[in-house]
């Protein structure tokens, strides 16, 4: 019997979890994990949609494309993407596959690559907030901005980073595919790393653009799209906080729209961690969706059982 249709949204450290960790070895270890309790969830009914971020990933073909520039060509940061959900996609595809198999569940599992559209007079075309890539010095760093047009920041003290733009997405051209899949029966593997950023000009044609799409907002969109019942976050941590990391930080079990906007203008949840998060749920329950769960990956199912988790709903 199905219960209705999930968007998961697998963080970063559900792929690597920690710089020690980074081999494709120790990411399909990492990855396998999670599969475990992804599978809980598809055996009891659910039709899944599983998202997940790539930025280390991207970051070690940039760093491979860098170092091979004097025998190779470069690879241009939407083929960075595109590779990127290629590859993590066969991880997940393989291992949820292999523990369903486990648990005596025949649901196959496919990989769309992803397209989303982008607005090109986005503005952050003109304000590039988003670091990607190696860390570098900053003469050679400023040398890059020269020769490559890049725009380069220092990002907290670490060294010296490129930066590129982060628009908001508009569109997911495959869209329909996911759907279709989703009705006969698979669980779907899609968006990853926020999809790889397109713009359609006025015939009508995409074409790639450097960019980067905020992961949880691209599925933000894609569960609104799919009018899922429930959009997930795996995370860091097993429940959202107020006053994180302090002596009198406070777990939430369940929040408002209302409550959650609060609590994000009093900057509860800062912008490089739980804010888009934050935001992407609330998206997506204004525009129609009935509930939202925020947890760490080794407890994705048992948050659904109503027994860990931050839930967000609308009232």
């Amino acid at each position: 019997m199905v219960t209705g249709t999930a968007v998961i949204a697998i963080g970063g450290n559900s792929l690597i979890k920690d710089k020690e960790h980074q081999t494709v070895r120790d990411q399909f270890d990492s990855t396998e994990e999670t599969c475990v309790h992804i599978a809980e969830i598809v055996k009891q009914g659910w039709r899944v949609v599983v998202t997940h971020g790539n930025g280390p990933q991207v970051g070690f073909i940039l760093l491979r494309s860098e170092l091979a520039s004097n025998v190779l060509h470069t690879v241009p940061l939407d083929s960075c993407g595109a590779d990127t959900q290629g590859a993590l996609g066969y991880m997940i595809q393989q291992l949820l596959g292999n523990r369903l198999k486990q648990v005596d569940s025949d649901v196959p599992v496919i990989t769309v690559v992803t397209q989303v559209i982008v607005d090109a007079d986005d503005p952050a075309f003109h304000n590039p907030t988003k670091p990607i890539g190696p860390f570098y010095d900053e003469a050679k760093a400023r040398r890059y901005e020269r020769e490559q047009g890049w725009a380069v920041i220092e990002d907290a003290g670490r060294g010296w980073r490129r930066v590129v733009a982060s628009p908001i997405p508009r569109e997911i051209v495959e869209l329909e595919a996911m759907r279709t899949l989703l009705g006969a029966g698979f669980v779907v593997v899609g968006v990853g790393g926020g999809g790889i950023p397109v713009v359609r000009d006025e015939g009508g044609a995409l074409r790639g653009v450097e960019a980067v799409i905020d992961k949880d907002y691209a599925s933000s969109l894609l569960a609104a799209g799919l009018e899922a019942d429930l959009f997930l976050i795996s995370t860091a941590v097993e429940k959202v906080y107020l006053n994180y990391g302090k002596p009198d930080q406070t777990a939430l079990d369940h929040l408002t729209v209302e409550q959650a906007k609060r609590y994000l203008d009093e900057g509860h949840f800062p912008p490089g961690s739980m804010g888009p998060k934050m935001r992407a749920v609330i998206e997506f329950l204004e525009q129609g969706g009935k509930e939202a769960l925020i947890t760490s990956p080794e407890n994705l199912a048992r948050a659904l059982g109503g027994e860990t988790g931050t839930r967000i709903t609308l009232t």
